[in-house]
């Protein structure tokens, strides 16, 4: 197989996924990095996850539980940001550098196939809330408005996916969307942390829990969020300037929006026990408006899954250019969130996601302390052996802790493992050197 980088497109340039993005293009600082990443880290399934933290633990617990995972999970975030901003790498360019040229394949096939999943349930998510909206005010009772809503945001990403990813971050992201969330979030907490107050704040603050759920498996909970981004974080911050900021920026942009969410999430469920979410969120005074302005900001989280799909199938089809695998990618999306029971398959694409927990653990513990991903690639023979073993064994090691009854989680004990095992047997010298200061 020739050299990946050689491989040339359609209309004559080079495979973009798999070569490093040129210094000159490089125009994302930390403001770009953070306002991204906070703006992704928002959304109403990382708020319905926060819900799910009580009863079963107390509100202390829920809260430190949100603040470790939080930023545990964004540091690793920031972690394989600032090596996809120092090698200029996408994701599938990394996964090439690291289990070699033909078995990559087959973690970018999984990618892309996670985040047609995760496209489409995103859209899932922005129908439900529209036709939730549309509802609580008396309109779209007819049965055609969930299929018209989906085509309605559909067609939004479409229009997005159209266009340029570094203008949409930097003039849209970072410029409008960011301020008009944060306001929401900010009048939603307020609206909340007043009615908390009203039934007695010090009596929900000592509250306890009542079990069913150890603090590890809450962590866990919490973590998943910031690692189901793994796949994607480089797609963006190879644009970026420096890896320091690219680093920083993914770290603080994510752990705020995380810790922000979850503990709504679990403010709404103390104040607003076994209520739909949504419901939830539409009692509090202008909560149609602070709801609406989040259910705008899910757009990006659509857009990201289907933006990094079209990259991840551009490494592998680069005759197609990565805009037009977005609007082929963005348009299956579509027409997956109408045809599929997506709550039905969400076990399935969290299933999918375990995969990429030891895949990036092997990722990290071997590009991750100064290794050069560009000469890696350069050099990647047909299959790194010794990666997809330890790959292996990290999956089994997820699937089999919670078959073996233990209170540890899976994410972290199976990062650790995998990431131990690369620093160990992968970085040997021959393979990996450092990157010059």
């Amino acid at each position: 197989m020739a050299n990946p980088l050689s491989a040339s497109s359609g209309d004559g340039r080079g495979n973009e996924a798999l070569a490093a993005v040129p210094g000159e293009l490089r125009v994302f600082q930390w403001h770009d990095h953070a306002s991204l990443w906070f703006s992704l880290g928002v959304g109403l399934l990382v708020m319905q996850m926060g819900s799910y933290l009580v009863p079963a633990l107390s509100s202390t617990q829920a809260l430190l539980v949100i603040v470790l995972g939080s930023v545990v999970g964004a540091g690793l975030l920031g972690w394989v940001a600032r090596i996809g901003c120092r090698s200029g790498l996408s994701s599938a360019g990394l996964m090439v550098a690291v289990y070699g040229r033909r078995f990559a394949r087959l973690p970018i096939v999984l990618n892309i196939v996670q985040l047609l999943g995760w496209g489409a349930f995103e859209l899932v998510v922005m129908r439900d809330a529209t036709v939730a909206v549309g509802r609580h005010g008396g309109a779209m009772t007819a049965d055609y408005w969930p299929y018209l809503a989906t085509l309605l945001w559909g067609a939004v990403i479409l229009l997005l996916i159209g266009g340029s990813m570094v203008r949409l971050v930097r003039r849209i992201v970072s410029r409008v969307a960011l301020p008009l969330v944060v306001l929401s979030l900010l009048w939603l907490s307020w609206q909340f942390l007043s009615m908390a107050h009203s039934q007695g704040m010090a009596a929900l603050w000592s509250r306890s829990g009542t079990g069913g759920m150890s603090t590890l498996s809450a962590l866990d909970l919490v973590i998943a969020m910031p690692i189901s981004w793994l796949p994607l974080v480089a797609d963006y911050a190879r644009h970026g300037k420096s890896g320091r900021s690219a680093l920083t920026g993914a770290w603080v942009g994510y752990a705020v929006a995380n810790i922000w969410c979850y503990g709504l999430g679990v403010l709404v469920a103390l104040t607003l026990p076994s209520q739909d979410l949504i419901m939830a969120l539409l009692q509090a005074q202008g909560g149609l408006i602070a709801l609406s302005l989040v259910l705008i900001d899910e757009v990006d989280n659509a857009y990201g899954d289907a933006y990094s799909a079209s990259v991840s199938a551009h490494s592998i089809a680069p005759r197609w250019s990565i805009r037009r695998w977005g609007l082929l990618i963005a348009t299956a999306c579509c027409l997956l969130a109408m045809v599929l029971p997506m709550h039905s398959l969400e076990p399935f694409l969290l299933l999918l996601s375990s995969c990429f927990v030891p895949l990036f653990g092997v990722m990290l513990g071997t590009l991750g302390l100064g290794a050069d991903a560009n000469r890696l690639l350069r050099q990647a023979p047909a299959i790194r052996v010794k990666a997809v073993l330890i790959w292996g064994a990290g999956i089994a090691c997820y699937h089999l802790l919670p078959l073996a009854g233990t209170a540890l989680g899976s994410a972290l004990p199976t990062l650790a493992l995998s990431f131990g095992l690369a620093v160990v047997f992968m970085r040997r010298r021959e393979q990996v050197e450092p990157v010059p200061a």
